[in-house]
């Protein structure tokens, strides 16, 4: 009986610590190209300092595994991509969004400021918006598990 209690108390906590991990914007997210629809990347986001940060873990598209930066300028010139570290000093605002002004897009070599938040309807979509001066492009991520 002592067993039977300890392992139900010990789902209990699992499902408990599964439920705060589904309700937070870090972690890894497989990003979705707006226009195909197609799965493009894994990306990592993570909090450093208080700050949000996020780099590239996986690309996803066959045969562009191992792409680097042709587009890029400077140090990022000809660097993989696999690794770049595309969203910086990401800041949390008190409605639960993190909004900030380096979200980078590789493909394009470009920096946006940006806007990310949790789908308030679906905790396993994030939701990513980039600006550039009034225009602004959003795009849906989807929680990976692991």
């Amino acid at each position: 009986m002592i067993q039977l209690r300890v392992v139900l108390v010990f789902l209990f906590f699992l499902s408990g610590v599964h439920l705060l991990t589904a309700q937070t914007v870090f972690g890894k997210w497989k990003t979705i190209d707006d226009r195909t629809g197609k799965p493009k990347g894994i990306i990592n986001i993570y909090k450093k300092d208080g700050q949000m940060y996020g780099y590239v873990e996986k690309i996803l598209e066959e045969g562009k595994e191992d792409m680097v930066c042709i587009k890029c300028e400077g140090d990022l010139k000809d660097e993989p991509i696999v690794g770049m570290e595309i969203i910086k000093e990401g800041e949390r605002h008190h409605d639960g969004e993190w909004k900030g002004k380096h979200l980078f897009d590789p493909e394009q070599a470009m920096t946006f400021r940006f806007r990310i938040w949790l789908n308030p309807d679906n905790k396993d979509e994030l939701k990513v918006r980039g600006y550039l001066a009034f225009l602004y492009r959003t795009q849906t991520w989807i929680r990976v598990e692991g």
